[in-house]
């Protein structure tokens, strides 16, 4: 089977494909820096830097499946206060079905941030792709309960041209804890106790050294976890697009790095990023997790 990966970012939904043993044969994002690294992780794909508005679906090649990332920040809370902009951001679900409208792939699996519910045109965009002969089904899975070490919720809808919406039966795996991940031999850590160390983060630690020791994950930056961190024996909380996440291991700390920050992505170790950390953080912390869109292709494909 073959399939197209529009919003294609980092590449997490193709990564999965190739999991699931299909073929990638374009893809698109209007990003520059994320084509570029794309393409450098999928060269055998057609790529396209472009808004996908403007998209002629004339061109794209033949392809059984369509998978999607729209723009969440404009649904997700994190968003702070609704703008003018966001408006823009939550459109771009319309390509979704300009898309299907002119190829009518037998499956399109659209993933967003559960808040894409919320939406206020979300049952319009239904019956959008009702109308064009798709029933749908909505799959809130977290990316822990498919070997990812982050809990990572998101919805996947599931568009299929059958009678009935697909019951996917997806098999959850244990939780694999961020402990396998962290690279504890990395060289560069700072003491915890330096100068201009804020008050705030003295205290979180010290919390999370009471509850779990000298080794445990906490958010430097954000909120979330509580005042206390949390335990590397479990999946870490979200990777956001910017550092969030510091490593505690006794008197030392440092933040997640981008090549343990891959791994709890679930890509590949040998997986192709930016040079620098800051972008390579900002395509991960936007990208699928590729096991849990391996996991649903996997039970598509086995359908027939």
């Amino acid at each position: 089977m073959k399939a197209i990966d529009l919003f294609a970012g980092a590449g997490g939904f193709s990564t999965g494909a190739k999991m699931a043993g299909i073929e990638v044969v374009w893809a698109a994002n209007h990003w520059p820096l994320a084509v570029e690294y794309h393409e450098a992780n999928h060269p055998g794909a057609d790529h396209k830097c472009q808004d996908l508005h403007q998209a002629d679906w004339r061109l794209l090649p033949k392809h059984d499946i369509g998978l999607a990332s729209p723009c969440c920040q404009g649904h997700s809370p994190a968003r702070g206060k609704d703008r003018p902009h966001h408006d823009t951001q939550r459109s771009t679900a319309w390509a979704v079905v300009s898309c299907a409208e002119y190829h009518r792939q037998d499956f399109f699996v659209v993933e967003n941030v559960p808040f894409f519910k919320s939406w206020a045109l979300f049952p319009s965009w239904i019956d959008a792709m009702h109308r064009l002969g798709y029933v749908a089904s909505e799959n809130l899975i977290d990316a822990a309960d498919h070997g990812v070490p982050q809990n990572r919720e998101r919805l996947y809808m599931v568009f299929s041209r059958s009678k009935a919406p697909i019951d996917l039966k997806l098999e959850k795996t244990p939780h694999t804890p961020v402990n396998s991940v962290i690279d504890w031999s990395y060289p560069k850590w700072s003491q915890v106790d330096k100068p201009g160390r804020s008050q705030a983060t003295l205290n979180r630690i010290r919390s999370g050294r009471a509850r779990f020791g000298r080794r445990f994950v906490a958010p430097f930056y954000g909120s979330g976890s509580g005042e206390t961190g949390r335990s590397i024996h479990r999946p870490i909380g979200t990777i956001t697009t910017h550092d969030r996440w510091a490593v505690v291991d006794g008197d030392r700390m440092r933040m997640l790095q981008r090549h343990e920050v891959k791994r709890i992505m679930g890509f590949p170790a040998d997986y192709i990023l930016p040079p620098t950390h800051k972008e390579s953080i900002h395509l991960l912390g936007n990208a699928v997790c590729p096991p849990v869109p391996a996991a649903i292709l996997n039970a598509l494909v086995a359908r027939g």
